[in-house]
């Protein structure tokens, strides 16, 4: 049995999922999002950076995940963004790592396309399969959506090297 993170990074929603995985079964843990905006009054980056921090911190302390999976960075609309972006994983990284767990990191291409079956699939669409697969009762918050297909392609992925594994793929012997 093998406990994972997945993490969608953002500078102002941070969404994280927990799954367990047992072979080729996966069933939901727990989901949500880190918000970094306060009402009424905009935090300094470096604030929002430690509220991220300490987000994923909990989850790792409450959940105890054996991996940690996190999206990786994409072109933003611009390099502001990109850069924000980019802090926002680093820190997710860094609490995964202050923590002794190895990160793995998927392209949201990846992710859609091990999730849903094509790289272009929408936030709705990545939301249906992210509840079918898991059976929720409801539709996942977005981001939320996105962190659980993130912890859902690591599992898929390694399942897939596993089986690659024992089938001899990997014996440079032969």
């Amino acid at each position: 049995m093998t406990i994972i993170l997945g993490i969608d990074p953002g500078s102002r929603t941070t969404g994280y999922g927990v799954i367990r995985v047992d072979g080729q079964k996966q069933s939901y843990l727990d989901s949500g999002c880190i918000r970094v905006v306060a009402p009424n009054k905009k935090l300094p980056l470096a604030e929002r950076l430690r509220i991220i921090f300490d987000g994923i911190s909990n989850v790792i302390s409450d959940y105890h995940p054996d991996e940690v999976a996190i999206e990786k960075v994409f072109m933003a609309k611009n390099a502001d963004s990109a850069l924000k972006l980019g802090q926002a994983r680093g820190v997710a990284m860094v609490a995964a790592s202050v923590h002794a767990i190895e990160v793995a990191e998927y392209s949201a291409l990846e992710i859609k396309k091990s999730v849903v079956g094509t790289g272009r699939a929408d936030k709705t669409q990545v939301q249906h399969m992210v509840k079918s697969i898991l059976c929720l009762s409801g539709t996942p918050q977005a981001d939320a959506a996105d962190a659980l297909a993130v912890a859902l392609c690591h599992a898929n992925t390694r399942n897939s090297l596993a089986a690659l594994a024992k089938a001899g793929a990997f014996d440079r012997r032969k």
